[in-house]
């Protein structure tokens, strides 16, 4: 290609450069620096146009903006929302919770497995959501192998990040990079088109991060996390009860050694068997029909109860959500968006001093009341004769309307934070429908990842695993604008000449050492890129210079197309680089420092061995 525009060119590179340091600063928010760059780049070429061989300005508002409709970027805001629902229902929560419980016999091979479990999800599923899942797993782990969070968080964002790279759909990275080389008119990208050498960098960073990584992290003293504390059965307990009828899945259960095995992580603090209590230690109880077992237990431990669907508060909530029972527009069945939220008795409540039943509190607001938590003694007595006492913290169950509607109750304080959504699992099995029927779809040919992922998307809010407002709150607007901004600044490079004359320069400066140390430098430059700018950013730039590059060399683009999946995915020397990294920082009590001392090895690994192993694989 002949390159007409230089001056246009150099302010293309001008651009480039501002987005870089806006992003890599972030004293400005990704959404604003995005937009100033693609406001900017609009006014430019509207006053200083490209004209195309018929006159029409080739970098035009529309040319410019098309990137916000690019198949690739729809693509991966699709995914966020079948992810999301994925998440939403805990359709993935009985693989966590199953290897959890593996962890109590051999937790330091099951912390092993249980990244190698998140590496799997993570090749066809969104990072973010899959590492949220286990972050509480992981901290469970390390509890009981006698860790701390800092030596399994920054393991846990590595290999989902790099179970990411190993498939099409695994990141956004590799859609954003497939959706460049569909407007490049080269042939789609398959969903395992480049699985064999993705596998391969996988495998060496997985081996380095499981084994390697706790070792270079200072431990900083300090509690782990809080759910950890809470999984584990530690932290404040609450009292509940539940109510055995016929059919429960407690119904016939026997004590073993004075314990309950179904009531893992439960303290069993009486049994009330018509009129006569049965209090500890048990000794040869058989729960049937008609007590009511009075337990202590975290509010994750309830959470997880209700979560699993183990169906142990089956009888009390079927009874207390009874159709057509609350005339004050409660709840009329268990079903819908549920909330568990925790409220405070506030001083001069009229409440103190009764008991739940007598306040009628479920007719009064239109939740149950699932556990009491009193801090001054210990409670064994029925939940409906506790008389409650200022500050006593009540865990309450309703429809997100209710709750709220807790906030201008004047007899209880509504702990806003604590509010947790809880997933309904028949839900989980239609999102685990729809993302299997999208997945096999894409597999098999029938629909492009486009089409499939937009259709599952359509059918995650049609079948009610989402509403509306959920469905909009998955998508990243940082993702849509940033990404849409970037495609823009990628075709005024590739109008301009730019990603050509990129290429050239890497040809002219490597001319005498050959298309592997070309290859080779390729990957190094977008690694480091990617950790100062951003993965979807980087993979969108660099992606039509790999083309230019590749077709210089004569060699097969999807090579260096490849080498820009594997690099971009590389984020693992800062925080900034990738959501995983931010999102375990937190948690794991990180600071910038142990991100660019654990993941710079790991960028510098992954770069040697695809070095030597891209030119034996594709027998450059």
């Amino acid at each position: 290609m002949e390159i007409d525009f230089v001056w246009q060119m150099w302010v293309t590179y001008g651009f480039i450069l501002a987005a870089v340091v806006l992003f890599s600063m972030e004293r400005i928010t990704l959404e604003v620096s995005a937009l100033a760059i693609l406001s900017a780049l609009l006014v430019f070429f509207y006053f200083f146009p490209v004209p195309g061989d018929d006159g029409r300005n080739l970098l035009g508002p529309t040319a410019l903006l098309a990137g916000f409709a690019n198949p690739a970027l729809i693509a991966v805001l699709a995914l966020l929302v079948i992810g999301h629902g994925l998440f939403q229902t805990g359709a993935l929560d009985g693989p966590a919770r199953y290897v959890a419980d593996l962890g109590s016999t051999r937790p330091g091979l099951t912390i092993f497995f249980t990244f190698l479990l998140v590496a799997a999800i993570s090749a066809f599923l969104n990072n973010t959501p899959v590492a949220v899942m286990f972050i509480p797993v992981l901290a469970t782990l390390a509890g009981r192998f006698g860790q701390r969070a800092p030596k399994v968080m920054m393991t846990l964002s590595y290999v989902s990040i790099l179970g990411g790279m190993t498939t099409l759909i695994g990141s956004s990275t590799n859609l954003l990079a497939a959706g460049v080389v569909l407007t490049s008119h080269l042939p789609p990208i398959g969903i395992f088109d480049f699985v064999v050498p993705a596998l391969f960098l996988a495998a060496i960073g997985f081996l380095y991060s499981t084994l390697a990584v706790p070792y270079l992290l200072p431990d900083r003293g300090g509690p782990t996390i809080e759910l950890q504390g809470n999984a584990s059965g530690g932290g404040k307990q609450y009292i509940a009860q539940l109510e055995i009828t016929p059919g429960h899945p407690l119904l016939g259960v026997s004590s073993t050694a004075g314990l309950f095995p179904p009531l893992r992580d439960m303290t069993v603090r009486m049994i009330q068997r018509g009129e006569h209590p049965i209090l500890p230690p048990f000794e040869d109880v058989t729960l049937s029909a008609g007590d009511v077992v009075i337990v202590a237990a975290t509010r994750q431990t309830l959470t997880e109860a209700l979560k699993s669907g183990s169906r142990i508060f089956e009888g009390m909530l079927e009874e207390r959500f009874a159709e057509g029972a609350d005339t004050h527009g409660g709840p009329a069945k268990p079903g819908g968006e549920l909330v568990l939220a925790e409220t405070v008795v506030a001083p001069g409540s009229r409440m103190i001093g009764q008991t739940i039943e007598q306040i009628a509190f479920r007719h009064q607001t239109g939740c149950i009341v699932l556990g009491v938590q009193r801090r001054s003694r210990m409670i064994r007595t029925l939940l409906n004769d506790i008389r409650l006492e200022a500050g006593d913290v009540l865990l309450v169950l309703g429809n997100a309307s209710k709750i709220q509607d807790l906030r201008h109750n004047r007899d209880v304080l509504l702990l806003e934070w604590s509010a947790t959504e809880l997933p309904d699992p028949k839900l989980a099995h239609r999102a685990l429908a729809i993302f299997g029927v999208m997945v096999a779809s894409v597999l098999t040919g029938i629909l492009p990842i486009e089409i499939a992922s937009i259709g599952g998307a359509l059918a995650i809010i049609a079948f009610g695993v989402l509403n509306v407002r959920q469905a909009a709150r998955a998508i990243d607007r940082r993702i849509f604008l940033m990404v849409g901004a970037m495609l823009g600044v990628a075709t005024a490079l590739e109008v301009t000449g730019g990603a050509h004359a990129i290429a050239n320069a890497s040809v002219v400066m490597f001319a005498g050492y050959g298309v592997p140390v070309i290859l080779s430098a390729f990957f190094f430059a977008i690694a480091v890129t990617t950790n100062v700018l951003t993965n979807n950013a980087t993979a969108v730039l660099f992606t039509p210079i790999a083309i230019s590059t590749a077709t210089q060399l004569g060699v097969d683009p999807m090579i260096f197309v490849y080498a820009v999946i594997f690099a971009a995915n590389c984020s693992f020397a800062t925080p900034m680089g990738y959501q995983t990294n931010l999102l375990v920082m937190g948690p794991g009590h990180y600071e910038f420092r142990d991100f660019v001392r654990a993941g710079t090895p790991l960028v510098i690994l992954l770069w040697l061995s695809y070095s030597f192993f891209a030119p034996w694989y594709y027998g450059l």
